[in-house]
């Protein structure tokens, strides 16, 4: 299982949004004949690519599988049907799969006679897929919090000034983020001070599917932001009914998705309502790239799973814009706390990287 968990991690870039799954097939006398993963969505599954490098040889031998084999026609013919036909006795599950649709792969395996181990390295499966179970359990995305940070906690000087708080190690590490995550959020008042690109650009991961968001409740998207002028598909506009009907016309005419979403109570784009529709859209992780003010909402909102924030080694002081605004807490006690998982060196920077405490409970990594 542990072979199986290594091979997984290789759909880091491609595997979502479906899981990251591994398997290892053994012949009968217990030999590794044959490994696989789930390379990009829409490909064969783990557990195809393992039996045909197996062949026969599979025939009466087990596999060990990261995540319960699905039992339904999707993308791809279900892996409960392929195991069977390979003639194995045996099939070893890290993880049951809680997505309705899929799940059923061990009953449907053990009517056939063949015998199912389930839970055997469950911690290390849910944390490995445990942005994915969010979407699959819940039907919202995993939201992962990114920011870039003085020691003081500041992400601009008082002036608005934040080309570059972090050195390059750490950017190219905040644009790895963007390739394991479906969709990149910001805010309208990012868009008009930065006009960034939200691209990737690394090559990491291939599939054209995926998403930048922009959380502009009054539609005030220039129509010449780099966002609309480039790949204007691939741009997601999400809005209130404040917005008019004019600015409506002037950005649906550039090919940009605008989504009208219900209002908070502070006339802004509920954070609650907005994931909804976007786990209805099969959007599993979300990378928050907001500024203070949408990490603000998204925190008020409890809905951040993860954070990344690299922090550099400089002192920024005054009135500048902290990483989080929003309504805050009024107490300790009503803390979010968050697991640090990794704390790492990227050049001069550091990267601190911690979970929801509640979700690291979930998913077994507490």
């Amino acid at each position: 299982m542990a072979r199986a968990l290594d091979l997984a991690r290789r759909g880091r870039y491609g595997a979502s949004p479906n899981p990251m799954v591994g398997a290892v097939v053994l012949d009968s006398e217990g030999r590794p004949v044959g490994e696989g993963y789930h390379a990009h969505c829409g490909g064969p599954h783990a557990e195809v690519y393992a039996l045909a490098e197996a062949g026969e040889l599979a025939r009466g031998g087990t596999i060990y599988v990261t995540l319960e084999p699905c039992s339904h026609h999707g993308r791809t013919p279900p892996c409960v049907e392929a195991i069977i036909a390979a003639g194995l006795r045996r099939v070893v599950v890290s993880v049951s799969d809680p997505n309705p649709p899929a799940a059923g792969g061990a009953q449907g395996l053990l009517s056939e006679g063949i015998e199912v181990t389930e839970g055997v390295s469950s911690e290390s499966g849910r944390i490995l897929n445990r942005r994915w179970l969010r979407w699959a359990q819940d039907r919202r995305p995993w939201v992962t919090a990114k920011a870039a940070i003085s020691l003081d906690g500041r992400i601009a000087t008082r002036t608005g000034h934040s080309t570059w708080i972090t050195g390059e190690a750490a950017r190219n590490r905040g644009l790895e983020l963007r390739e394991e995550h479906d969709a990149i959020l910001v805010g309208i008042d990012t868009v008009l001070a930065d006009n960034p690109r939200l691209t990737r650009r690394l090559g990491l991961n291939l599939d054209g599917d995926w998403r930048r968001i922009i959380l502009d409740s009054k539609l005030r998207t220039p129509t010449d932001a780099i966002v609309v002028q480039s790949d204007p598909e691939l741009t997601m506009v999400i809005h209130t009914d404040q917005a008019t009907d004019e600015d409506r016309q002037r950005l649906g005419r550039t090919g940009v998705e605008l989504v009208e979403i219900t209002a908070d109570d502070n006339d802004r784009v509920s954070v609650g309502e907005m994931l909804k529709h976007l786990g209805g859209r099969g959007i599993t992780a979300l990378l928050v790239e907001g500024g203070a003010t949408i990490h603000g909402s998204f925190f008020d909102a409890d809905c951040v799973d993860e954070i990344f924030f690299f922090v550099a080694p400089i002192i920024i002081g005054g009135e500048a814009p902290s990483a989080v605004a929003g309504l805050g807490i009024a107490d300790l006690d009503m803390a979010r706390r968050y697991h640090f998982e990794d704390f790492s060196r990227l050049g001069d920077d550091l990267e601190l990287h911690g979970v929801n405490r509640e979700d690291a409970d979930v998913h077994g990594s507490d």
